[in-house]
């Protein structure tokens, strides 16, 4: 079942995979974006990844904690994340995925979109600025994202599911719905 705006999250506390670090979701004092992606490795997800990594300070600055889960183990994951600036959640049994309605389908890699953002992430596996997927992804590849932008107090003030593999929110749309939701808060 997707969760709609206005939805109730219940407080959590997951495990960073990179330092073990307690995350809130969520957060008591920042909106969480909580960003829901497909495998470790997956070239759409580590191009996407970039684009938060290069305006994170600027993210971070409009107050929303970064969170990203993947239905890869932590060990899998480990060394595809290490050098990212927020919080990588492994979910290898999908429960996450399960309670926020995210769910898989064979029209994940339908769109041109998708296949665009397949080659430009294969390039920096070629070019070595990424490291390759496992051939066999325990989750499956035909993972669609979300995401979700979290009140404090636990209200989703936006929820984005994707109907492409390449369909997550762009940095300037996160930005525009956390200035939106400050506005409604004030």
């Amino acid at each position: 079942m997707q969760l709609d705006t206005g939805s109730t999250v219940r407080p959590r506390t997951l495990t960073a995979v990179v330092d073990g670090a307690p995350v809130a979701v969520p957060d008591p004092e920042r909106l969480v974006h909580l960003q829901f992606r497909r495998f470790a490795g997956c070239p759409i997800c580590h191009l996407h990844l970039r684009s938060v990594v290069r305006r994170h300070d600027e993210i971070a600055a409009a107050g929303i904690r970064e969170v990203v889960v993947f239905h890869s183990g932590a060990d899998e994951l480990r060394e595809h994340v290490a050098d990212l600036p927020f919080a990588v959640i492994a979910d290898p049994r999908k429960r996450l995925y399960a309670e926020f309605g995210v769910e898989s389908s064979p029209r994940a890699l339908l769109a041109a979109r998708a296949w665009r953002a397949i080659a430009l992430g294969t390039l920096d596996i070629l070019r070595r600025r990424a490291k390759p997927p496992t051939l066999v992804q325990d989750g499956g590849r035909l993972g669609l994202p979300a995401d979700f932008l979290i009140a404090p107090d636990g209200r989703v003030l936006a929820a984005g599911y994707g109907v492409h593999a390449d369909d997550q929110w762009p940095v300037d749309k996160l930005l525009t719905l956390a200035a939106e939701a400050r506005t409604v808060r004030a």
